[in-house]
């Protein structure tokens, strides 16, 4: 666990990555359906 002083750090980088992770899934979903509609 990190400690007191580093709190301010770790909820930045974690909630960088949440997003970052929120985006890319919703990027990924999005490519693929255009992938799925140009073969069909």
């Amino acid at each position: 666990m990190a400690s007191g002083n580093d709190m301010k750090a770790h909820n930045a980088t974690y909630e960088g990555f949440i997003g970052l992770a929120k985006w890319g899934t919703i990027a990924c979903v999005l490519v693929a359906a255009l992938v799925v509609y140009l073969i069909a």
